[in-house]
């Protein structure tokens, strides 16, 4: 792990505050020293970057991510890839996202019990290249509810693409069950979806069910994310503790209260990437715009625009993360997130840009030490070609991430253009 100097870039530092000409000082895994102005001596064992005038920012952070999700248009066909084969896939899928500049990701789901803590588990090992991740357990749902895909003439559970559970006993259990596989988090499908049948109003847990999950999840030191289409879901999660409540789309003056006093306590990422895709990007899959307007999709993504607009004007944490991973949404595209924001939501690509740093380190669980370029903080840094400030879709181009930094070392380094080999230009 070498010492590094970013010298002659412009600084977003993730506080907030506009950048600045400076430079950046990484010892080990740390950032050690954040300057303004340059002109800093050499110092011996350091490798320069000469950043020419680059954008210098805090590693992205993706809310809402399924890496065994393979690019496919079914639940049926992410599920049914051969589990050796899908686990290469998701090693693959990992690497894209540090190649895009994501260096911490937040696990939403998978599709095989284990998928997600053997790639984390890889990942920390250093055995293949990859954000820091929070795996996630299997989708729980209810029998007929979002994720249960068994047949009927095969009521067989371990056929379905989620964990089907009835009762608060059989959450229980199941709870336990992803617990002894090593997750980080328990997703709970609190809401249905469209595009499998289910209203996406429809609300089919129990309160009862609801609380077992997060007492047990609790027990073990583990969070759980919600996917929380509907009203009724949105008020479960905040009145039992679910932390990360993906989607949120529909809301009434209750549940936004309900979200605003205990808007410390929680995350949303609404996943709008999946709706204004599906909406009228995904004819080539056989959802064009007429099918999906019958669907819902097309009031579904109004009324979450609205919803998501109010929460920002409470203060409510909204976050990027759109169910990438679809064959319309493609694991890799993440930062149409960000332009989304923008364009929908009214956000400034100051805000935008927020969202997927200074918010990603306590979505991490990691805010003391993680999504801004600070001093004492990890050095997971960008190096962009243009501003996005400026231009938020910059972050959409892999050529124009020059370099991507996690814990102080370079998944990607910036090109060498000069004979001296400590010095480096972006």
């Amino acid at each position: 792990m070498a010492n590094v100097l970013f010298t002659n870039v412009r600084i977003f530092d993730g506080s907030g505050a506009m950048p600045y000409a400076g430079e950046v000082l990484v010892q080990g895994n740390r950032i050690a020293r954040v300057s303004r102005g340059g002109g800093t001596a050499a110092v011996g064992g350091v490798t320069v970057i000469d950043g020419a005038g680059a954008f210098l920012m805090p590693g992205m952070v993706e809310a809402h991510t399924h890496f065994s999700w393979n690019d496919q248009p079914t639940l049926d066909s992410i599920q049914r890839m051969p589990v050796e084969e899908h686990i290469l896939w998701c090693a693959g899928v990992a690497k894209r996202y540090l190649d895009m500049g994501w260096t911490s990701c937040v696990g939403a789901a998978t599709a095989k019990p284990r998928l997600d803590v053997v790639i984390r588990n890889a990942i920390n090992k250093g055995d293949i290249p990859g954000p820091r991740y929070l795996a996630a357990s299997q989708e729980i749902t209810v029998p007929g509810g979002l994720g249960d895909t068994s047949p009927p003439h095969l009521p067989f559970p371990e056929l379905s693409f989620g964990a089907v559970v009835s009762g608060p006993e059989e959450m229980r259990r199941t709870v336990r069950q992803f617990v002894k596989y090593g997750v980080d988090s328990l997703k709970i499908n609190l809401s249905g979806e469209y595009i499998t049948g289910l209203p996406a109003e429809l609300t089919p847990f129990s309160d009862e069910e609801v609380a077992m999950c997060v007492a047990e999840a609790k027990r073990f030191g583990k969070r759980v994310s919600a996917h929380a289409r509907s009203c009724e879901s949105v008020k479960q999660c905040v009145r039992h503790g679910v932390e990360v409540i993906y989607h949120a789309s529909f809301t009434d003056e209750e549940a936004l209260d309900m979200l605003e006093a205990n808007k410390d306590k929680h995350f949303v990422a609404p996943g709008l990437a999946w709706l204004i895709t599906t909406s009228y990007h995904a004819s080539a899959w056989g959802l064009t715009p007429e099918i999906t307007k019958k669907m819902g999709y097309h009031r579904e993504l109004e009324i979450a625009v609205e919803s998501m607009k109010k929460m920002l004007k409470r203060g409510i944490r909204i976050l990027p993360g759109g169910d990438y991973g679809f064959a319309w949404t493609p694991h890799g595209s993440n930062a149409k997130d960000l332009e989304y924001f923008v364009k929908y939501l009214g956000m400034s690509n100051m805000e935008a840009l927020l969202a997927a740093t200074a918010y990603g380190g306590p979505m991490m669980r990691m805010g003391d030490v993680l999504g801004q370029i600070r001093e004492g903080y990890l050095a997971d840094i960008l190096l962009v070609d243009g501003d996005p400030l400026a231009d938020i879709t910059v972050l959409q181009d892999r050529k124009r991430i020059l370099a991507v930094m996690k814990d102080g070392e370079f998944h990607r380094a910036p090109e060498v253009r000069s004979q001296r080999a400590t010095r480096w230009a972006a």
